[in-house]
C-alpha cells in the first residue's frame, strides 16, 4: 500500500484532507532508516513480519517461489512511499513474498508495537489502513485470477496496452525469463506466445523490449 492520499475507494476525498496527519503519525513510529543495495530482501517469504518496511522512492520486485521450484513474478514497482507487510502485520501470518531491492534505496522500518498503538488511540488511522489494504487486495487478485484464466498471449497483450495506458499497479522485467515466470510459465512458452502477437501484427521487439505495433488491433484482441 502507498502511504499517499488514495486517488480511488470510498473514502479517497477523507484521505486527502486528512494526509498529513497520517503521514505524521506512521512517521513516529519509524525507529530506523537505512540504505540498503541491490538484491537486498526487504522482506523474505516464509519470515515473521515484526515491522513494516517504508520505501520512500526506488524499484523493488515481488516474487514467489514453490516448494516444487516453480517461480511467480508478481512483477516490478516504482515505489512512491510505498509500504510492504501491512498485511501481515494485520494478520500475523507468514510473508508471502520475496521484496527484492532491483537498486540501492533507502528504506525506513516501522515498530509493529508503536503502529499497533498508533492505530488503537486513532480509528480514523486505522480506516486509512483498512481502505488502502483493500485496492491492493483487489488489484492483487485481479492480476493472479487473470494470469490464471486467460491464455499467455492474452496476459501480454493486455499487460502492454495498461503499461500504455500507465494504471498497472506492477510493471515487468527486461529479462525474458522473468518475464515469463511473471506469467506463470516457461520462456519457450512465453517466447511462443510472443510471436503469435508480432505475426499478428499487434507488437513488434525493438531493444528496449516489446513495444505496440497496432493500438487499436491491440485493444480489440483484448476486448
Amino acid at each position: 500500500m502507498q502511504l499517499k492520499p488514495l486517488a480511488k475507494g470510498r473514502f479517497h476525498s477523507l484521505w486527502e484532507q486528512e494526509h498529513d496527519a497520517i503521514e505524521l503519525i506512521m512517521r513516529e513510529c519509524v525507529t530506523e532508516t537505512k540504505t540498503v543495495d541491490a538484491n537486498y530482501k526487504l522482506m523474505q517469504q516464509g519470515q515473521q513480519v515484526n515491522a513494516i518496511i517504508l520505501v520512500p522512492y526506488g524499484r523493488i520486485s515481488m516474487g514467489y517461489t514453490a516448494r516444487n521450484g516453480r517461480s511467480f513474478q508478481l512483477g516490478t514497482m516504482t515505489c512512491d512511499s510505498q509500504l510492504f507487510g501491512e498485511m501481515e502485520f494485520f494478520t500475523d501470518y507468514l510473508c508471502q513474498l520475496d521484496i527484492i531491492a532491483e537498486e540501492p534505496i533507502e528504506i525506513s522500518i516501522i515498530n509493529g508495537d508503536k503502529l499497533q498503538l498508533a492505530l488503537t488511540r486513532t480509528p480514523k488511522f486505522a480506516l486509512f489502513f483498512a481502505s488502502a489494504i483493500a485496492i491492493d487486495y483487489q488489484d492483487t487478485v485481479d492480476i493472479f485470477t487473470r494470469r490464471m484464466l486467460y491464455p499467455i498471449a492474452y496476459n501480454i497483450a493486455y499487460d502492454l496496452y495498461h503499461q500504455y495506458l500507465k494504471d498497472q499497479p506492477v510493471e515487468g522485467f527486461t529479462k525474458c525469463y522473468l518475464e515469463a515466470e511473471r506469467f506463470a510459465t516457461t520462456d519457450r512458452v512465453y517466447r511462443r506466445a510472443v510471436k503469435k502477437l508480432e505475426e499478428m501484427g499487434l507488437i513488434k521487439r525493438d531493444k528496449e523490449g516489446l513495444i505496440i505495433e497496432d493500438l487499436e488491433g491491440l485493444k480489440t484482441f483484448i476486448e
